[in-house]
């Protein structure tokens, strides 16, 4: 299968503010590949490392050794990121703009034509169900339409690759499930979604594949089956790698 994420011993340290500590390490020699046409969940508890991950990725922050690649070109090269889209866990968007002209806006910065934007912008809208709301502002959208015109806006550019990083936060069931629904028809289209996320359920429903981050190194990877043996569902599989322990009742 083609791997068109990467990454190679990948090693960041971050300087300690205090100096008598030495350095943090990040990410301690992740070595992760992501298939064409999968959905790969990426897991951790907070600080494990994912996030510095998907920075990585972006071009956000240089490793301090190894390397990551995006459809085989090194991550540090611009080109590198021509061919995906992104939504970060905390979205800020002009609330005064509604859907269609925010998703113009992003259009014009990809340089597509007033055709290709139309095109698109009727596509996007119809996939995260958004029609209904295309001219309203988007201060008047709830917490999950505005999670959705984020998703559209990072398909503006009709991406292969998606990076999302906890697309689900703070939705309430039925605005993850409606997430859910968008990432199963993503990959249903062929595109591949990498996302990190902390709501296991909606991982083990949609995910082709996970891997578990653990304070910077790699804990385990797999098909949510073969991660979760010898458990009765990935959360109680997660716990146990991460190898949390319940305090005891008084």
């Amino acid at each position: 299968m083609t791997a068109i994420l990467q990454t190679q011993k990948l090693r960041v340290e971050y300087r300690s503010r205090d100096f008598r500590q030495g350095n943090k390490i990040a990410l301690n020699g992740l070595d992760l590949e992501v298939h064409a046409g999968e959905v790969f969940g990426f897991l951790g508890p907070n600080g494990a490392g994912k996030t510095t991950t998907m920075n990585v990725l972006l071009g956000f922050v240089p490793p301090s050794s190894g390397g990551a690649s995006l459809f085989g070109i090194d991550v540090r090269q611009p080109i590198a990121r021509q061919r995906i889209g992104y939504l970060p866990e905390l979205t800020y968007y002009y609330k005064f703009l509604t859907a269609e002209e925010l998703l113009r806006f992003y259009a014009k910065i990809f340089g597509l034509t007033r055709a290709e934007t139309d095109k698109r912008i009727a596509e996007l809208l119809k996939l995260v169900e958004l029609e209904h709301a295309a001219k309203r502002p988007i201060k008047s959208y709830s917490k999950g339409m505005q999670q959705r015109v984020g998703l559209a806006q990072s398909l503006i550019n009709n991406p292969d690759l998606l990076i999302l990083d906890e697309p689900t936060s703070g939705l309430d069931p039925l605005g993850r499930m409606k997430v859910r629904e968008i990432i199963q028809r993503l990959k249903e289209q062929g595109k591949t979604v990498f996302f990190s996320s902390h709501e296991l359920g909606e991982v083990e429903a949609i995910c082709d594949r996970v891997a578990i981050l653990d304070q910077g190194d790699l804990k385990a990877i797999g098909t949510v089956a073969e991660v979760s043996a010898g458990s009765a569902n990935l959360e109680q599989a997660f716990l146990k790698i991460v190898g949390y322990q319940p305090s005891s009742a008084s």
